[in-house]
Parts: C-alpha cells; structure tokens; sequence
C-alpha cells in the first residue's frame, strides 16, 4: 500500500517519476487565466487566519460543504473563522475522490508543513499550527506568489476597468512576477438585462464617449483593446453556454442595441445575432494585436434564484450545460478565417462530452502563424479533478499535438491555489510514464522531461507572447 499523499503521489512508474522530477517539480508557473485581485496582489495583506486564506471566496469548498448539509451561516453567514473551519475539515472527510481533497492537503503540505490528513479531530491542532505560521508573516498575496515560483499572472478584468492596481504593481521593481490584465467584455453581450445599461454607462466613462449605437459601442471597445495592450494585456476571456453564430444586416444590430439601452426583451435570434457580431469584431480586433481569444464554453450559471437574489453570482450554483456547440463554432471561426483574422484561439469546454468536437476543430483552423495556434484548453472547473484531466491529455493527444499543449490554468480566486499545477504535473507525468511502460513510446528520459516542462510553461509563455 502505498503512503497517503507521498513524495511520489500519482507516480506509479520510474518513469513518471523521473520526468517529473526533471520536467515538472521545480519548472516555473505562467498563471495565464486566473481571478486573482489585482488590488489585493497590490496593497498584499496578510490574512488574519487559515480561514480568511481558504474559505474566503472559495466556491468550490461552498458546494461541498453545501453538498455535506452544512448551513449556510457556516460558509457564507455569520459564524466565527474557526467554526466555519470546523465545518469545513468535517465536510472534507467525506468529500472522498473530489479534487477539493488532494488539493486541501497539497497546500497544507507546500504551505504549512503539514502532512496528517485533516479531520475534525484533527482540525483545532491543524488550526492552531496554520494561524501561528500565518502570524509569523509569509503569506500575503505576493510572498504566496513567489513562494509558488509564478513568473506571470494574468487576471481578468472588465473591459470598463481603470487598471489602476495594475499600473501600480507594474511600477513596483520589489515585486518580480508581472501581473498582466486580460480583457473581457463579457458585460458587453448581457443585452436584456439590467447590468447592460449600468455597464454602457462605465463603459462611456472609461472611454470618454457617449455610447448610442452600435458602432459607437466597438469603438468603444476598440479604444479600450489599445488601453489594454499599452498595459502588457496578451489575452482576452469570453464565457458562453455555446458560440454564438446568426449573420445579421447593420439595420438589425443597431435596432437591438437601441432596444437593449431602453431593456428591451429579446428573442434567441436577436440574441445571437447580437453576439455573433460582436464577438466577430472582437476576435477580429484581438487578431490585429496578436493576443489570444479563449472561448470558455459550457457553464450554466446562477441556477439557484433564491441563492442568487441572496448571495449574487459566483458563490456555487453554477453547473454544466449540455448545448450542442460544434456548428456554431465552426461557423464563427471559419467567419474570421476567411478574413485572415481568426486570433489565436483556446477552447474550452465544461462538458466532457464536446472534448472530440473540440479536439477535432483544432485541426480545422490551424496554420503556421503559431505551433498549435488553436488550442484545446485543460480541464476546466468540474473537470480539473484526475479523470478530467487526464481524459483531456487523452483526448487531445489522440487528436492533436500533445507535445505543443499550453498546460494548465489555476482558474481560481485563492492565492493557495497553485498546488494544482503540481496536481496537473503529476497526472501529465503519470499519463507519459505509462505509453513508456506498456511500450507505446520510446524511453527517451531527456526529451519526455523537455516535452513535460514545454506543457507546463514554456508553451504558454511563446504562445501568449510573454517576455
């Protein structure tokens, strides 16, 4: 049997274990999709406690204690640090074969030292050890950075947003990571919604312009893509249930946008239409600056009403959505590549059932503009646990080129997170070391390691563009 969560966790072959030891353990982290807080990165607080640090914002711990019966005065209400910790350490017990699990104790391990498994009879000494290293310093948002060996960071941010922590960090020599805005407008497609006008008006104050039509929305949006870029941005983030593609003449957009200033209701029609222009201005305008475009496809948000009107969104009601998306995709992305401006793109799905249709278009749109210039993204949020991950390596390995993948994304709010790297690391390495031992690849030590520390950062940085 082997040792709960050792040195050698998920490395079941010598040759795992080697490759990532010389791939993997100490290559650097390029965090290039995250939703860190630039201005906590900035003004970098120490938590006050284990509880502030991990359970603050963290809706992946939420579902499952959620999911446990827990009540919601102990992860969202008014209960003290330490009982919502109590509540928390119960829950994870039961939570067996949920990622939540290896990554609670990964980060007990990288950050604390501790390496008993957390239990509630184990919890008020787990306690005490993590809130007497917390007051001892060494956790603030950019020691926990350093500590992590993350050589970039890339948040992201409103289209309307000042950037102003970002100048700020980008002004401080003390701090060696860059931390780099990423552009999404996803505000721009709420049309229908209430958020819309209140966002238009943002919008007219960072863009210094009245916003009346359509066409004075892009060049609203255009001026800020140049405030992004003259900021370091290399990416821009897009969420959709599905791609949207509806053609639609001129006359049309600018009766939607008319009607969505004065919160019109919409059909689907004219819902996708709207979109599907937009986004085809965007990706066109992303193109010219060579950043990449991510489509994040698949989410089903805010399903809980009661809990939304109560909480707001990003709190654990989300889940996965079970469109069919490979047309529309298609479609949109064959629109931009028959102008010669389809952006270098990564694709993401939240339901494993499209990895082949994704693995698929990859082969589509690719060309000599960059290696693997379209991408098949990790597994991304439900899917970031072993199965998930290692069905993604395997899908895409099937379909695409292994060897040119951009890795691994932290998709996270929490400055603990970065053990999930080494998670993703880990399986990668398992995956490779088993095509070695069953004699489906050459035990070729040096160039498996290469290929391993490619993936894990050094694609990403060529890819993004990152200095």
């Amino acid at each position: 049997m082997k040792s709960f969560m050792d040195e050698d966790f998920l490395l079941s072959t010598e040759t795992a274990k080697e490759i990532f030891n010389y791939g993997a353990k100490n290559t650097p982290i390029f965090d290039w999709h995250c939703h860190l807080s630039p201005k906590e990165i900035y003004e970098n607080k120490n938590p006050r406690d284990i509880t502030e640090l991990w359970l603050g914002g963290d809706h992946y711990k939420w579902r499952a204690m959620r999911g446990f019966g827990v009540d919601e005065k102990y992860i969202t209400g008014d209960a003290t640090p330490y009982e919502k910790f109590l509540k928390y350490a119960e829950t994870l017990s039961y939570c067996i074969g949920n990622p939540l699990y290896h990554w609670t104790h990964l980060e007990l391990q990288r950050y604390f030292e501790i390496f008993e498994p957390l239990t509630l009879k184990s919890a008020p000494a787990i306690w005490e050890r993590c809130n007497a290293k917390i007051a001892n310093g060494g956790f603030t948002p950019r020691e926990l950075i350093e500590k992590s060996n993350v050589v970039c960071v890339c948040t992201t941010d409103d289209a309307a947003d000042t950037l102003e922590y970002h100048a700020l960090l980008a002004k401080d020599e003390t701090f060696k990571c860059k931390v780099l805005p990423a552009f999404r407008p996803d505000k721009a497609f709420l049309i229908g919604t209430p958020a819309f006008v209140s966002w238009i008006e943002a919008m007219e104050n960072s863009a210094e312009m009245k916003i009346t039509s359509f066409e004075e929305l892009k060049s609203a949006l255009q001026k800020r893509i140049e405030f992004f870029d003259s900021m370091g941005c290399r990416a821009s983030d897009h969420s959709f249930a599905y791609c949207p593609y509806t053609e639609a003449t001129d006359e049309e957009l600018e009766g939607i946008f008319k009607k969505a200033l004065s919160c019109g209701t919409f059909t689907t029609d004219e819902l996708d239409k709207y979109r599907t222009a937009l986004l085809q201005f965007l990706g066109r305008e992303y193109a010219k600056k060579g950043w990449v475009m991510e489509l994040h496809l698949g989410a089903m948000r805010n399903n809980n009403t009661k809990m939304f009107e109560r909480l707001g969104a990003d709190i654990g009601f989300d889940s996965v959505d079970d469109y069919p998306i490979a047309e529309k995709l298609s479609r949109f992305m064959d629109s931009l590549e028959k102008d010669g401006l389809l952006p270098k793109t990564v694709l993401f799905t939240l339901n494993p059932k499209d990895n082949t249709v994704l693995g698929t278009m990859l082969g589509n749109f690719q060309s000599s503009e960059a290696q693997s210039k379209i991408q098949f993204g990790s597994a991304w949020w439900f899917n970031d646990h072993y199965d998930g991950m290692r069905k993604q390596l395997t899908d895409l390995a099937s379909l695409g080129v292994l060897g040119k993948f951009v890795g691994m994304i932290t998709d996270s709010r929490s400055f603990l997170s970065y053990p999930r790297h080494e998670y993703f690391r880990r399986i990668l390495c398992e995956l490779l070391g088993d095509l070695v031992e069953e004699g489906k690849y050459p035990c070729d030590i040096a160039f498996l390691s290469q290929v391993v520390a490619d993936i894990s950062f050094n694609n990403s940085k060529k890819y993004f563009g990152l200095e």
